[in-house]
């Protein structure tokens, strides 16, 4: 029986981590194994067929409403599953692919691995605790121009208070990478 793996792409927004997963998918493309792509379906950034880099870079994907649909959906003959933004499925993800590795298919996860608070996400730090593999990726600071791993929320360009919702779907419109100094969360 094949081994399987996890890996987990993790980072602040705009630092690469679907441009990662589609690099990472091409590849195991490229050496015929046979691929299953998804995202969350709350994800409507673009069409739910579809995964974007900020970039532009982009792949074939399933929407899944929830983890249970996700794990129901692979084939069984698919070896490597791929799954955008993980931090927005329930925490029954975690199962998923911890079932999924050790039923020998190789999972690779990308997501945000704190919110704009600078808090753990979702399942992402129980993943990156039992991943074989983690790449955590940097942005650069919208302020300073060092190293960013914190997403900024901003509302009408100001920093988003505390009390703000932890899920708000967008990119440069809503957020800017930010380092540890330039990171601010008011409380109100």
């Amino acid at each position: 029986m094949p081994t399987g793996s996890l890996t987990v792409i993790c980072g602040s927004m705009f630092s690469g981590k679907t441009e990662e997963l589609i690099r990472l998918v091409r590849r195991a493309l490229y050496a015929k194994r046979t691929v299953q792509v998804f995202k969350p379906a709350l994800d409507t950034r673009d069409p739910v067929t579809v995964i974007r880099s900020h970039n532009g870079a982009l792949h074939e994907a399933q929407a899944a409403e929830n983890s249970a649909t996700l794990y129901l959906s692979i084939a069984p003959e698919t070896q490597l599953i791929a799954i955008e933004e993980a931090q927005f499925f329930d925490a029954g993800i975690f199962e998923v692919c911890q079932a999924l590795a050790d039923d020998g298919k190789d999972v690779i996860v990308s997501g945000l691995d704190m919110d704009f608070r600078g808090a753990p996400f979702g399942a992402m730090p129980h993943l990156i605790a039992v991943a074989d593999n983690v790449v955590k990726l940097r942005a650069i600071c919208a302020v300073c121009g060092g190293d960013a791993a914190r997403s900024q929320r901003l509302i009408n360009g100001h920093p988003a208070p505390a009390s703000a919702p932890t899920v708000l779907i967008g990119a440069t419109e809503h957020y800017e990478a930010r380092c540890r100094q330039c990171h601010t969360v008011p409380e109100e």
